[in-house]
């Protein structure tokens, strides 16, 4: 069993050390927010927060999680309204929207660390998170409106 802090709640998963966080996510928990993309984390899609630190869960290992804080998209705000979940409906950024809970994770992290980025910053923030569809455009735009607090 390893012990961690999952969406604000104390849980023991019983899940080797050596399991991807992502799948202990998936299969353990039930939570599938967290979407595999590449597996080898260049594509973002398995962005979650450990103590409020956007990392790709799919290269942490749950040795690496343990006694630490792991936010997923179904845990960044009881009801979807984080600022970030607001502005992305506003805007309505998603086409497919398969990468979409790890880019939200993604611009929420870096909102949190950055109140008030820049287009560059934002940019750069967002550059390992991978669109398909190619909606970087209202991404940058929702990261933006996001910054405002709507």
């Amino acid at each position: 069993m390893i012990e961690i802090t999952l969406n604000g709640a104390a849980r023991a998963i019983d899940a080797p050390p050596d399991m991807p966080l992502l799948w202990a996510l998936r299969d353990v928990t039930g939570l599938t927010g967290a979407k595999f993309g590449c597996g080898v984390g260049l594509c973002g899609a398995c962005t979650v927060h450990v103590d409020g630190v956007a990392g790709r869960s799919c290269l942490l290992r749950m040795r690496d999680v343990a006694g630490k804080a792991v936010t997923t998209i179904e845990g960044l705000h009881p009801e979807g309204e984080h600022p970030v979940q607001a502005a992305w409906r506003e805007l309505n950024v998603p086409q497919c929207g398969f990468c979409q809970a790890g880019q939200i994770m993604q611009a929420a992290s870096l909102l949190a660390a950055r109140p008030n980025p820049s287009d560059a910053e934002i940019m750069a923030a967002m550059d390992g998170n991978i669109c398909r569809c190619g909606c970087y455009q209202r991404i940058v735009a929702a990261v933006r409106l996001a910054a405002t607090g709507i």
